[in-house]
């Protein structure tokens, strides 16, 4: 086949997912910010957009669904739109490619399984998992922490809510690195690869509805999809879209957290001292990592109707793209954005979106964060950092793929 050289016709492209491979953009998104924080991006490769890059920006629309949507039918909530090389075949939208009334209605189905009454039943479930996973770790001994931490810690809790064999915990991990990874050759080596692995995924699910539906209903999230008034209608292959967004959103958000947390503490030393001498900066520790990692690189929206947007024209069908790892380090929002500061109070992160689509796990991520710290910090006076991640190839995922680590007593 014919090979096509695309040029960049942008020099403040930021969607290169090689930059985020690399660690280069946040010099791009410094000047974007300060030079034309709503700026549009000629693209070839990727196609034609806005980037949005300040956070009162992205805020403005994020609260005007009527406006900018999210339907998976205008392109969803990628850059790249998602109706095109789709990895799961004849997928439809799940309930975050959903403007109101559908994406209310498909929430709704879900919310159960995240309510704080139901959540704090999972406590003790989380406690137990993250001090089985820490027990295990080679003491004195150099070990990959996303394989025996961080990907561990969430896929075992995404296995607990659906009430499924723990034992099949890491072929659930592999499809979520299929679907949110595929922009990586070292993931996955092609769109049919990824398809192939994809279908398979499908009948995995199927297989899970078909087991609860031939039960009484229970409390996981597939009996509760399976019987609820809403979903016990879903059609199989909004079902599997639904799973595919659950397993998304229950696995990549709190395991790339978890290991860019450590990578940050273990830049920052001195911030990982002030939570040794103080458990109580556990919780605010949270939510900078959290803002300090954007583990959710950009979200997308497509503009419905003509618009303005900080002075500028907006034309409908035009793409919008929500920049969230620049809106964490906006100057105008957070003192000394560059710094990793524990005890960082004022305007939340957007690591989690906001508005209607604010992440609908964002509860259990927190929990998930707060314990592993609580019981990391228990366990080990001294964990190294022995070199860099290696990450991820992607503009939507910041995915990172192997940190090397030492704990020691």
């Amino acid at each position: 086949m014919e090979s096509v050289i695309c040029f960049n016709l942008d020099p403040l492209d930021v969607s290169d997912p090689e930059l985020y491979e690399t660690q280069r953009y946040a010099p791009l998104f410094a000047r974007l910010r300060a030079e034309d924080p709503i700026h549009f991006c000629r693209c070839p490769e990727r196609g034609d957009h806005w980037s949005i890059t300040r956070y009162d920006d992205i805020v403005t629309v994020e609260r005007n669904p009527e406006v900018f949507s999210n339907a998976y039918e205008l392109g969803g909530i990628r850059l790249q739109d998602q109706a095109i090389g789709s990895v799961i075949e004849g997928s439809t939208a799940t309930f975050i490619s959903m403007d109101p009334p559908d994406h209310t209605r498909y929430r709704e189905m879900v919310r159960p399984a995240f309510t704080p009454s139901h959540l704090r039943t999972l406590e003790a479930e989380i406690r137990a998992r993250v001090s089985e996973i820490l027990d295990s770790l080679p003491i004195g001994e150099a070990f990959d922490w996303v394989e025996h931490v961080a990907n561990e810690l969430p896929i075992q809790m995404l296995a607990t809510l659906f009430d499924m064999p723990q034992a099949d915990r890491h072929r659930l991990l592999r499809w979520s690195n299929v679907m949110t990874g595929f922009d990586d050759p070292a993931v996955v080596e092609s769109l049919e690869q990824a398809r192939a692995e994809m279908r398979e995924f499908s009948e995995y699910c199927l297989s899970l509805w078909n087991e609860r539906a031939a039960l009484p209903p229970r409390p996981d999230l597939i009996s509760m999809l399976v019987y609820g008034a809403e979903s016990r209608t879903l059609t199989p292959i909004d079902y599997v879209s639904t799973m595919a967004l659950l397993t998304i959103g229950g696995n990549d958000t709190t395991r790339n957290s978890i290991t860019g947390g450590l990578y940050a503490f273990a830049q920052h030393p001195e911030q990982l001292a002030r939570l040794r001498a103080d458990r109580s900066l556990i919780k605010p520790a949270v939510n900078e990592i959290l803002r300090w990692v954007t583990p959710v690189i950009h979200i997308r929206r497509t503009a419905k109707a003509d618009t303005l947007l900080g002075g500028k024209q907006i034309r409908q069908g035009d793409r919008v793209v929500l920049w969230y790892v620049s809106a964490n380090r906006d100057e105008t929002v957070f003192e000394a954005p560059e710094t990793f500061r524990i005890d960082r109070s004022g305007p939340r992160h957007l690591s989690f979106g906001t508005g209607i689509h604010f992440c609908v796990g964002a509860r259990l991520a927190d929990m998930q964060l707060a314990i592993l710290w609580e019981e990391l910090l228990e366990r080990f006076p001294i964990i190294e950092v022995l070199g860099p991640p290696v990450r991820l190839r992607s503009n939507f995922i910041h995915g990172l793929k192997t940190l090397p680590v030492r704990v020691r007593k």
